[in-house]
């Protein structure tokens, strides 16, 4: 079996609203569908919604008060491991509109750094999640002057 495209990433986070507030606001997905699982968490989506797709960040939340449903369903995890990507070093979207996104980025306070690859047309941003998971937006290079 030939393996397609990325289905989705997971967060696992104490603070799912700042999980859920940074992956709306400044990424611009949108919260939806999510199975009733006996942990807390959210479901957020870039298009289209379920069923045509599961989503493609899964926030996970850790409820200290009551952690049994998510050790059963996805198992048990050390605290002191939920930051950053640990030995996954970013995730990467491609996408346009690099101006609106340096404006979300500012508006949020969130620090970001920019390069533009040699010879691929490719401009890149870096920045992080409430989680300390980097994230990468790879946009066409001719972006920059247009956002200048």
């Amino acid at each position: 079996m030939p393996i397609g495209k990325l289905d989705h990433y997971s967060v696992r986070t104490l603070d799912v609203e700042a999980s859920r507030k940074f992956y709306t606001e400044v990424m611009g997905f949108t919260e939806g569908y999510r199975p009733p699982f006996n942990f807390p968490g959210v479901w957020l989506y870039n298009g289209g919604q379920y069923p045509d797709t599961t989503g493609v960040v899964h926030i996970v939340g850790v409820d200290l008060n009551n952690p049994e449903g998510l050790k059963e369903y996805l198992g048990d995890r050390d605290l002191s491991t939920l930051n950053g990507t640990g030995t996954v070093d970013h995730m990467a979207f491609r996408a346009d509109n690099l101006r609106d996104m340096r404006e979300r980025l500012k508006r949020a306070n969130i620090a970001y750094r920019e390069r533009t690859v040699p010879s691929m047309n490719l401009h890149q941003v870096f920045f992080e999640d409430p989680n300390q998971v980097t994230i990468e937006l790879n946009y066409v290079a001719a972006e920059v002057a247009a956002a200048a």
